[in-house]
């Protein structure tokens, strides 16, 4: 079973770049964030021809998150569940008795902003929301774009970042926190290797010089990752003409 996420940063904006990558690689499922696109404009038609089965939260101009599967989608809930109101950022489904939590974590703008605060508020409600619906011996792949550099080897440069909203001590433990009730990154257990990046800014070549930053991450509880067979990025997508600023992230699980 081959699973990826791949922040778009627009779902229309990168249709082609999506349909050319699914015709090419067959992701059994995709878990896409910052589709920027309210439901009722989300192009349904462009991918009733696709080969998936698709379900999407979206809102205006920012956000969004979208699961795409070749099997059957069931058991599908949008959001955190603890608040009337909240954001396009989380979907949850099953898929072939797989769990998948799809999520698009807010950024956090400056560390001294509301948004840095509402980001770290966003991690502790999450936490609480695996260890309300979940147990950790639950088959639960977790995936998306965490705007989090877990390790130095994360980042093009350790020491100059540190300190970034994506990058410091509160958001690490944060995302620590989540992990230790049972998660493993799986693209750790096949990669060890520095300089593996998912996101490069559009601005200053970052791309061509491999200026980049670990943002996306496939998580699965301990005895789904022990059957994670490979997990690797895939650079093409980054290098199309008009490109997301990110790029897919697939792994393999033998299930």
């Amino acid at each position: 079973m081959i699973i990826a996420t791949f922040n778009v940063n627009s779902l229309r904006t990168r249709l082609g770049i999506i349909l050319d990558w699914f015709g090419a690689n067959q992701p059994d499922v995709l878990c896409v964030q910052e589709t920027k696109v309210q439901d009722h404009d989300f192009p349904v038609e462009a991918f009733a021809q696709s080969g998936y089965e698709f379900v999407f939260r979206g809102q205006k101009k920012y956000n969004g998150v979208a699961i795409f599967s070749k099997s059957p989608i069931s058991d599908v809930s949008f959001g955190l569940a603890d608040e009337p109101k909240d954001e396009a950022r989380l979907i949850k489904a099953v898929i072939n008795g797989i769990t998948i939590v799809n999520t698009y974590i807010p950024q956090g703008y400056d560390r001294e902003s509301e948004k840095f605060q509402y980001k770290l508020r966003w991690f502790a409600r999450l936490a609480e929301y695996f260890k309300r619906h979940f147990k950790p011996n639950d088959s639960i792949v977790w995936a998306g774009d965490f705007n989090i550099a877990r390790e130095p080897k994360d980042v093009y440069d350790p020491e100059g970042l540190w300190g970034h909203v994506c990058y410091c001590s509160e958001v690490q433990n944060a995302l620590n926190k989540i992990m230790e009730w049972g998660f493993v990154d799986v693209f750790r257990r096949h990669c060890n290797q520095a300089a593996q990046y998912t996101f490069w800014d559009y601005r200053g070549g970052a791309f061509r010089q491999n200026m980049g930053w670990r943002l996306d991450y496939i998580m699965a509880t301990k005895t789904l990752a022990a059957k994670c067979t490979n997990c690797w990025i895939d650079k093409k997508p980054r290098s199309a003409d008009k490109p997301s600023d990110h790029t897919p992230l697939i792994a393999q699980f033998k299930v």
